[in-house]
């Protein structure tokens, strides 16, 4: 990938991850997609101290990629529901978790299985140019300025 030389005062990548880049957050979100949405059951899931974990569901919320539902009134309860926002993050953390299977922990083979529900097949990530249809890497990219972008000067 070509990277232009433009200013990192407003990156996307720097800003998404102050957002999810720590392994809690990314343990969260793996639970969230797996429809696991209560506390005490996010708790046991992913091992995380209740102070840590109430502290990036908080995070999560404000970032507007969870949002709080009560569930019950007496005592009151709530649980975790990702928001469009937060669905957008799948492709994100699908991708991960193939680079994670693919150089980290599956090296005995694929630990997830992905099956397409309508289908059957078995289903892996991929990027591809959504005019033309075909697979694409960073070799094949080029970042080039977009409209919020700041020029730097050199």
């Amino acid at each position: 990938m070509v990277w232009k030389n433009f200013g990192r005062e407003n990156c996307s990548l720097e800003a998404t991850a102050s957002v999810i880049g720590d392994r809690q957050t990314l343990l969260v979100l793996r639970e969230c997609f797996l429809r696991v949405r209560r506390f005490g059951e996010l708790q046991q899931n992913t091992g995380l101290a209740r102070n840590i974990l109430a502290d990036r569901l908080q995070a999560l919320v404000g970032n507007g990629i969870l949002e709080r539902c009560e569930y019950q009134d007496r005592p009151q309860r709530f649980e975790y529901r990702l928001t469009q926002k937060g669905l957008d993050l799948y492709p994100i953390l699908l991708g991960l978790m193939e680079w994670g299977a693919k150089y980290e922990t599956g090296k005995d083979g694929t630990l997830v299985t992905l099956r397409h529900k309508s289908c059957g097949a078995v289903a892996q990530p991929q990027l591809a140019c959504p005019d033309c249809g075909e697979p694409v890497t960073a070799r094949d990219m080029e970042a080039l300025p977009g409209l919020g972008a700041i020029a730097k000067s050199d």
